[in-house]
C-alpha cells in the first residue's frame, strides 16, 4: 500500500465530509466521479479509511494530538493504518510515523472517557443511557464501530434462495444464509455485485436483513391494498410486492422526487406489476386523502435519526443532535397520524424506524395510542412466529427491536397497530 499516494486523497475528502453538510457516502461517490483515474482497489482503500475515521472520529482526534502532522493528515494515516498493525506490509512509512502508530496502539483505551473510547457524542450517550444500562450501551457502542454487513434479498418472483446461492458460488462470491429473513443471503463485505448479471436481471436486491424483517412484520396478503408511505428508493416496496406475489396494489409515496425515481429501474428488474409510485408534497397530500379508509396495510418507515445504521452511516452521529431529534419527532407524529387515516377497519399499520432512541420509538407509539383509542398494539413476536420466521433472541414484548450486536442486522424498531 502506497501511503503517500492515498493520504492526500483521504485528506481532500475529509475536508468536505467533516463539515457534515452532506451525507458522507454521497460525498465519497462524488469525489471518485471527479477523480476517474483512481483504480478500484485504491477507491476501496480510500473509502474504507474515510468511514473508519468517521466511526472512530473522537478517538482518532484524541490520538492525533500526539502526532506532529496536521490534523487531516494524521486522521488519514490513522484511518488507513490504525487497525492494520504491524506496519511491515506498507510502503512509505516514515520512522516517526511508525513510532507514533506503535505508541498509540499500546494506549489502554479503557482508560479513556467513554465518549472518546467509543467515539459516541455526548447527546447520543445521554439518550441511550437514560433507558438502558451501561453494559447494553457499551455493547451498542462497540457494535457501531464495526463495518456493516452486505445483505441481499433474493427476489422470489424470479428465482429462489438455493439457485441464487449456487450461482453466486460459481462466481466465487461467498454467500451464506442469515438467521431471520427467509429470503436473505449475507455476502462477503468486499463483494462487488452492482454489475453482476444476476443483479441486473433482478434476481436479488441489496437490502439489510433487518429491513427485510419489517416487510414480513407488515405481513401483506395477496390481493390487498398496501401503502408504503415513506418509500424512498423502494427497497421495502419491492420486498412487499414479492411477498404479495405481484397481486393487489402497492402505492409507493415519498416527498423526495430523486429518491422516488430510483424505484423505476429497480421495479423494471423485479418483474413486479402491482406497484404504483406517486410524489407527495407532505403527509396530508391529496394523493393520501383520496385513499382514506381504503387501505388494508400501511408501512411507515418514518424519517428518523438513523442511529441504528451507524455501521454504514457513521457520519449521522455527528450530524444529529437533541434539537434535530425534536424536529424529527414532530414529523414522526404527523406521519403516523395521517398514515393511520388510510386504514380500513381491522387494517394494519407498521410504524418503524432505524433508530434505537426511545424518543423516536416507544414514546411516539404510546402517545398515538393514548390519543387514538380505536387502535391496539399487536405483539410483533407472534406475527413473525406465525410466519415460521426464526425469533431466536427477539424480545417477546409487543415491539420489534433489532440490534447489530444481538441480531447482526442494522438497528430497527417497529410497532404493529391494528384499527379496531
Amino acid at each position: 500500500m502506497n501511503i503517500s499516494f492515498l493520504v492526500p486523497h483521504i485528506e481532500n475528502i475529509l475536508r468536505q465530509v467533516l463539515t457534515f453538510k452532506y451525507p458522507a457516502d454521497g460525498t465519497v461517490r462524488f469525489y471518485f466521479k471527479t477523480n476517474p483515474k483512481l483504480g478500484s482497489r485504491d477507491r476501496q482503500k480510500i473509502a474504507d479509511a474515510v468511514f473508519s475515521i468517521l466511526r472512530n472520529l473522537a478517538l482518532f482526534r484524541n490520538l492525533s494530538q500526539s502526532s506532529n502532522k496536521p490534523l487531516h493528515q494524521a486522521l488519514s494515516i490513522l484511518g488507513l493504518l490504525y487497525h492494520k498493525l504491524p506496519l511491515t506490509q506498507f510502503d512509505n512509512i516514515t520512522q516517526s510515523d511508525a513510532e507514533w502508530l506503535t505508541h498509540i496502539s499500546k494506549i489502554d483505551r479503557s482508560s479513556l472517557k467513554f465518549s472518546i473510547q467509543y467515539s459516541m457524542p455526548e447527546w447520543l450517550y445521554t439518550n441511550l443511557i437514560a433507558n438502558n444500562d451501561l453494559e447494553k450501551v457499551t455493547k451498542i457502542a462497540q457494535s457501531m464501530l464495526l463495518p456493516s454487513n452486505l445483505d441481499i434479498r433474493v427476489n422470489t418472483i424470479k428465482t429462489n434462495i438455493d439457485d441464487t446461492m449456487s450461482e453466486l458460488y460459481q462466481q466465487n462470491v461467498m454467500a451464506g444464509l442469515t438467521k431471520y429473513s427467509p429470503n436473505a443471503l449475507r455476502l462477503d463485505a468486499k463483494s462487488s455485485i452492482h454489475h453482476n448479471p444476476m443483479f441486473e436481471n433482478g434476481w436479488f436486491e441489496i437490502q439489510d436483513e433487518g429491513s427485510q424483517i419489517l416487510c414480513h412484520l407488515l405481513n401483506p396478503k395477496r390481493g390487498e391494498m398496501v401503502v408504503d408511505f415513506c418509500a424512498g428508493s423502494g427497497g421495502k416496496t419491492l420486498a412487499i410486492g414479492a411477498i404479495m406475489r405481484s397481486t393487489g396494489r402497492i402505492y409507493a409515496f415519498d416527498v423526495d422526487d430523486k429518491r422516488l425515481k430510483k424505484i423505476k429501474p429497480r421495479l423494471a428488474r423485479s418483474g413486479l406489476s402491482n406497484v404504483y409510485t406517486a410524489l407527495i408534497q407532505h403527509e396530508n397530500d391529496s394523493h393520501i386523502k383520496r385513499l382514506h379508509k381504503k387501505i388494508d396495510r400501511v408501512l411507515l418507515d418514518v424519517p428518523c435519526s438513523g442511529i441504528g445504521t451507524l455501521r454504514r452511516n457513521p457520519d449521522l452521529k455527528w450530524r444529529q443532535s437533541d434539537k434535530s431529534i425534536e424536529e424529527l419527532n414532530v414529523k414522526q407524529k404527523s406521519i403516523l397520524a395521517n398514515g393511520a387515516k388510510l386504514l380500513k377497519t381491522n387494517g394494519i399499520i407498521v410504524y418503524a424506524t432505524c433508530s434505537l432512541l426511545k424518543k423516536e420509538n416507544e414514546d411516539i407509539v404510546e402517545e398515538f395510542l393514548a390519543n387514538n383509542t380505536d387502535f391496539k398494539l399487536l405483539p410483533a413476536y407472534e406475527i413473525l412466529e406465525k410466519q415460521k420466521i426464526n425469533v431466536e433472541n427477539i424480545d417477546n414484548s409487543s415491539y420489534l427491536k433489532l440490534y447489530p450486536h444481538i441480531h447482526g442486522t442494522d438497528g430497527f424498531f417497529a410497532a404493529v397497530l391494528q384499527k379496531t
